[in-house]
């Protein structure tokens, strides 16, 4: 999928595109910090704030591994996307490469996978978003909230690429502030020997004191990993951004390079002063483990502020979502894989329709809201089956690697950010991944998500099948690959 070679239709209404920067292409607006703050937005998700708790009372202090290891096979997914979107500047996204080295079929996937991905993020931010305004609220109609939320994310995202990157960067940032005031406290109240009104004193001893550190057993530990891949999902927002980005050969390294140290820092550091203050056992799966810690130190108005604090993360994940997904439409509209009309830019040089196109899928959050029993049973369906099209994603990203290590050996010579371990981490990290899914079918609800996915591929193929016949796509997939050929033999 060519990001930057979508067909647009002429007149008024929308600006063919063409190179980003070009006179009718999508615009180089995102700076270098928003391009780090997007990054440590989509690396912070909303299930540290809210899922943490329960990762907490399945796997016990050992959910902190869980995080690092998640952190650590992920990384490298981040650095093979890297290097291959930095090995051909024809490459804009993951599912430009992915559509090179793997086939036509492989583009058009891992494209409208991962609009799907987002879609269904989207909705699930929905659902949460109603639950958070809840609670000040609690007789206000669910509709309403997921409603304004939809109108205020399309808002935010069709004057300029700009308004997306500043918006972003404010979330973020109050998503660090929080996690970081989150750890001074702990730290506190640990150095203190704080005693709340369980009689335990805060300690890092209650990492361990209380059946050690695996104290659910192996079957725990595994349980963590249901919940907390889906605060990984995002990780890779930053390889949607390339064609955006004002100088991606500097500002993409340094964001992919720094997830090690986010992933200390945000999950690891706030996970190990959740543990240390509140013993497991005493960590309510239902609360937010952050509300708790600002409670217990007294702080009255803690509620509130984290609340607010999980209500922009949830926004900022929507809004992420929604960028990303307009896109993608916009990139396959441009080789033929979605209709024309989506390949138009604003006079602002923003794909409007694609925009719109997303944000009315994200009303289905709205009927998700009054479907289900309750919002955490439709919150937890929808994650696990946006999880599971995010390691399809993932996996792509991987399998075009090892066919770039394969076809284009001097490119990966050649390259300044090779990833780190080649071949037999990808590898590792495709075993890890089938271990993902592994334990996804111990419990029944995530189960029952893992049974559904599949529909969506079979949903998929059979759309190619007609697309592929297009005369419109095929001349389009033509002159891509003739571009992307004459990029690769002018980087030999």
């Amino acid at each position: 999928m060519a990001v930057l070679q979508g067909h647009g239709g002429s007149g008024d209404d929308g600006a063919r595109t063409g190179d980003p920067g070009g006179p009718g292409g999508l615009s180089r607006q995102l700076a270098n910090r928003h391009i780090q703050l997007i990054a440590i937005g989509g690396a912070i998700g909303t299930g540290l704030f809210m899922g943490s708790g329960k990762t907490i009372s399945l796997a016990g202090p050992s959910v902190i591994l869980v995080y690092m290891i998640i952190g650590f096979f992920l990384f490298f997914v981040m650095r093979a996307m890297g290097e291959l979107l930095l090995s051909n500047s024809g490459y804009k996204s993951f599912a430009d490469f992915a559509g090179d080295l793997l086939g036509p079929w492989a583009g058009f996937f891992t494209g409208w996978t991962y609009w799907f991905c987002w879609v269904v993020t989207g909705i699930a931010d929905v659902v949460a978003i109603a639950g958070y305004v809840a609670f000040w609220w609690p007789d206000l109609p669910l509709w309403i909230p997921a409603l304004v939320c939809i109108a205020v994310l399309l808002v935010l995202n069709l004057p300029t690429v700009r308004a997306f990157g500043e918006t972003e960067f404010w979330f973020a940032l109050i998503k660090i502030v929080a996690i970081g005031a989150l750890i001074v406290t702990g730290l506190v109240m640990v150095l203190t020997g704080f005693t709340g009104d369980g009689g335990t004193p805060a300690s890092l001893a209650n990492l361990w004191n209380d059946g050690g550190f695996f104290p659910t057993g192996p079957m725990g530990f595994v349980a963590g990993f249901q919940i907390a891949v889906f605060a990984f999902v995002g990780i890779e927002l930053v390889g949607t951004t390339a064609a955006e980005t004002k100088n991606p050969a500097q500002t993409l390294p340094r964001a992919v390079n720094s997830i090690p140290v986010r992933i200390l820092l945000f999950y690891v550091g706030a996970l190990v002063v959740i543990c240390a203050v509140t013993p497991w056992r005493q960590v309510s799966p239902d609360e937010s483990p952050f509300v708790a810690m600002f409670t217990l130190a007294g702080l009255g108005i803690a509620a509130s502020v984290v609340n607010f604090v999980v209500l922009t993360s949830a926004t900022s994940s929507a809004n992420s979502g929604i960028y990303s997904t307009s896109r993608m439409v916009f990139g396959l509209a441009g080789e033929g894989n979605a209709p024309a009309v989506f390949g138009k830019l604003s006079p602002r040089r923003v794909p409007a329709n694609a925009l719109r196109f997303s944000c009315a899928f994200l009303l289905i959050g709205v009927v998700l809201l009054y479907a289900g029993q309750s919002i955490v049973e439709a919150f937890t369906v929808v994650t696990t089956i946006s999880s599971l099209c995010f390691m399809f994603v993932w996996t792509m990203i991987l399998a075009s690697y090892l066919v770039y290590r394969k076809r284009r050996p001097q490119l990966h010579a050649a390259s300044t950010f090779k990833m780190p371990g080649g071949i037999p981490m990808v590898w590792a990290v495709l075993a890890f991944f089938v271990f993902i899914v592994w334990a996804l079918t111990q419990e029944s609800d995530t189960l029952q998500a893992l049974l559904v996915t599949p529909i969506w591929f079979v949903v998929l193929a059979i759309a190619y099948l007609f697309v592929r016949r297009s005369p419109h796509h095929s001349a389009l997939r033509q002159q891509h690959k003739q571009k992307v050929l004459a990029e690769t033999a002018a980087l030999r």
